[in-house]
């Protein structure tokens, strides 16, 4: 035979294409023994370019190698001719994974035999395009072609598409004549119709159940998978890389029987720590996929590792899944399993499959750790040691349970049993040996018949040795697909890391506001709608997104405008008494809880001879563009229907203002309508307001080039401001933890659960929208 670049050549591939194929081993491989068979057929120059095309072609796109020979003898006995004919065939044997064959069914639905012919072809376009006529002699050249040619495919399934486009190109010729100067002009575009007046124009961005809508479907239908190509339940033979055994299909049919075709999902936390704004994204997509098609999803804890679980974790990640408004159909634990685990592992060293080991875990560290010497142990030799690990007859690190396959990232052999003399939080001391993660993720999603296993990009290196030892045991293998995970600059949130700021000090605890942990982000008061929208406008895709924690504070912002009461606070205040009311006079004033939409409430805050407003809101001396309030320029204060000036300002020792005495009339006395209105408060509450502001300093605090001292070094002295004195007004004064508001001109705020009767902590969640042009 030929060297493989002449020979793939020789049957019309371009030597560029030659030289790229020659690249990918397995592609090389599969070619070359489709050609030599092809060969053996039609003779070595028998292989045309049009064969050869389809050969190509068909060793690319095909999945299961042991249907390289029945394709090809296909191909080269002229059964398959056209690419339609391959992309049937294709699909009919992914479908159709086990022995025998249907001869006459692949033939059938492939389209062996069947021959359209050029007057079958001139006959139906004839037809079509009789139907379109009227039209077509109306627009002319600007009918869209792509309907006949449809249309005309669609009688024909098995016709050549370039005759087909030939005779559609030929006849409406004839029909139309040539094309003139006006047909090929462009078409203009259709004017907008434009609101009549008075109309308000109605935002691009809808609402559909509760769910954000655009361009005509949910922000959550990407995240849900409604987008993605998921196979069926019961279909799992179909994704590419699924292994099929000859026991699959029994294996399948029993999953469906059980499952009713039903979706399932799991979101499998470790509860060693609290789930961050990561786990958000994963929380949506398991059980928004499964609520999307009517499916169930279960929070399933991954508790393998004694020495890091506390029941804490167990119960903050379950308000969570509960607090982003998602109810799992059932909580389940691995643990759950453990004897199910083990007897499995006792039947996977009984098949040949595992080995028990007693390299030490340092040895087992690097990219090349040396091979094991005990990896061709006797079978019976590791069930006894097995047994003996069981029963704690090893020290910890001195023996191990290991699988015996490669994984994709190049490590072989991963630990499947480890010893380990710590209680389990729910068996106690039952166990001295936990499965790991790599034995245990699996066989649990198996045990729970699991249809989409959904996790992040990070685990696609498990993917082979998921679906390896599955089948090495002979039981039910769902699929596992892989997206990318979520990260946000500006932050940190490895479980290790948040751990030392809180030791250091920095953080208070896993729910400072200033982290990105889930309960973190409550407290300070993003809602969990925001979130979810946030994580619904990042979608699914494969690469690893990380986004700017300003996209979320977008989404934040537009869910409080719409569901955040407004009050009035003042954060730094300065007294203001008003010299022409009367001493004990107190008016209510009447304010709006939404201003845009006051139909949704109010609330009444008192007005009396002593206010207080923010001391920025007054300027001594005036200054250009300056709106608010001078000695020379009046300022109409919010929702009470008065405008004050400036008769006095009164100062301490050290020359700060420390009161204004103002003059206040209603706004129709006033000689002309002021410049600015602003907030105010009487008779207040005292209370604590803790401002946040970004905890690192860079982008990335973990990247060494951007932060060579490492990320401790990279703290934002100013990622904390505590205001102990500022004023709100007593609307807020039942508030309760959570609880949120917009503090009008100044900004969202969360009541924080260290509030007290005597004094109310605020949060500041987002500042209000930046107005360049406001001073």
């Amino acid at each position: 035979m030929a060297d493989p670049l002449t020979l793939f050549t020789s049957i019309g591939l371009s030597e560029q294409k030659a030289k790229e194929t020659l690249k990918n081993d397995a592609l090389c491989s599969a070619l070359k023994d489709a050609i030599a068979q092809a060969q053996r057929v039609l003779g070595v120059a028998g292989v045309d370019k049009a064969t050869g095309t389809l050969l190509y072609t068909m060793a690319s796109r095909l999945r299961d190698p042991k249907r390289l020979g029945f394709l090809t003898d296909h191909i080269a006995q002229r059964k398959i001719c056209t690419e339609l004919q391959l992309a049937a065939a294709l699909e009919f044997v992914k479908s159709h994974p086990q022995d025998p064959i249907n001869q006459q069914e692949f033939e059938s639905l492939c389209g062996v035999g069947v021959v359209i012919t050029p007057e079958q072809i001139e006959d139906k376009v004839e037809k079509v395009i009789k139907k379109h006529k009227d039209q077509l002699l109306q627009e002319r050249y600007r009918f869209n072609m792509g309907l006949l040619m449809g249309e005309a495919r669609g009688g024909l399934m098995w016709a050549d598409g370039k005759m087909i486009k030939n005779e559609v190109d030929m006849q409406v010729l004839h029909l139309l004549g040539p094309k003139t100067e006006a047909d090929l002009e462009k078409k203009p575009k259709a004017q907008k119709a434009k609101a009549p007046d008075g109309e308000v124009k109605v935002k691009e961005e809808l609402t559909m159940n509760g769910e954000l809508k655009i361009e005509g479907r949910t922000l959550m239908d990407e995240l849900r998978g409604v987008a993605l190509n998921f196979h069926k339940p019961g279909e799992n033979y179909k994704t590419e890389g699924y292994v099929v055994t000859p026991k699959t299909m029994d294996l399948l049919k029993q999953h469906l029987e059980f499952t009713g075709g039903q979706i399932r999902t799991r979101f499998p936390p470790e509860p060693n720590g609290i789930l961050h704004i990561g786990h958000a994204k994963a929380i949506n997509f398991n059980f928004g996929y499964a609520k999307a098609n009517d499916g169930i999803c279960y929070l399933r804890y991954d508790d393998t590792n004694p020495e890091k679980e506390e029941e804490k974790y167990f119960t903050a990640i379950k308000d969570m899944v509960e607090w982003l408004g998602y109810k799992p159909y059932e909580i389940t634990h691995a643990s759950d399993n453990f004897q199910r685990l083990y007897d499995l592992a006792v039947d996977l060293i009984r098949r040949g499959h595992a080995y028990v080991c007693h390299q030490r875990g340092e040895e087992l560290k690097g990219h090349n750790p040396p091979p094991s010497p005990w990896r061709e142990r006797p079978a019976e030799e590791s069930l006894v040691l097995f047994d003996r690990m069981r029963r704690g007859l090893f020290a910890e690190g001195e023996a191990t349970l290991r699988m015996k396959i490669v994984m994709e990232d190049g490590k072989m052999d991963p630990v499947a049993y480890r010893i380990k003399y710590t209680a389990h939080h729910r068996t106690g001391d039952a166990w001295c040996i936990y499965p790991t993660y790599d034995y245990t993720h699996c066989l649990c999603d198996s045990i729970e018949n699991i249809t989409h296993s959904l996790c992040t990009k990070e685990f696609q290196a498990r993917r082979s040795s998921y679906f390896w030892l599955c089948n090495a045991l002979d039981v039910y293998c769902p699929v596992q697909w892989e997206y990318g995970r979520l990260n946000l600059t500006y932050t940190v949130v490895s479980k290790r890391k948040i751990i030392k700021l809180v030791e250091e000090g920095t953080v208070r605890d896993w729910d400072d506001p200033r982290l990105f942990t889930l309960t973190a982000l409550r407290r300070r008061g993003f809602p969990s709608e925001a979130i979810n929208n946030f994580c619904a406008k990042v979608g699914v895709t494969v690469a690893q997104a990380t986004m700017e924690p300003h996209m979320l504070e977008s989404c934040v912002r537009d869910v409080l405008n719409d569901h955040a009461p407004r009050a009035m606070a003042v954060l730094e205040p300065l007294k203001v008494t008003i010299t022409n009311l009367p001493e004990g006079i107190r008016n209510d004033v009447r304010v709006p809880d939404f201003p845009a939409n006051e139909f949704m409430g109010s609330h009444v805050v008192p007005f009396t001879r002593t206010i207080f407003i923010e001391q920025s809101d007054f300027r001594e001396v005036m200054e250009k563009g300056y709106k608010r309030l001078t000695p020379d320029q009046p300022v109409g204060l919010r929702h009470a229907g008065y405008v004050i000036s400036v008769q006095k300002v009164i100062k301490d020792a050290q020359g700060r203002v420390v009161e204004l005495e103002v003059h206040c009339c209603t706004s129709h006395e006033a000689a002309e309508k002021p410049k600015a209105f602003i907030h105010w408060v009487s008779e207040p509450q005292k209370c604590e307001i803790r401002l946040y502001e970004r905890l690192f300093l860079h982008k990335n605090p973990e990247d060494p080039s951007e932060v060579p001292g490492g990320f401790l070094s990279d703290i934002n002295p100013n990622s904390l401001k505590v205001i102990d004195s500022a004023l709100v007004d007593i609307s807020v004064s039942k508030a309760k933890v959570f609880d949120k508001f917009q503090f009008e001109r100044v900004g969202y705020f969360a009541l924080d659960p260290d509030s007290t009767a005597d004094k109310l902590v605020f949060n500041r969640t987002v500042t209000l929208k930046e107005d360049p042009g406001k001073m």
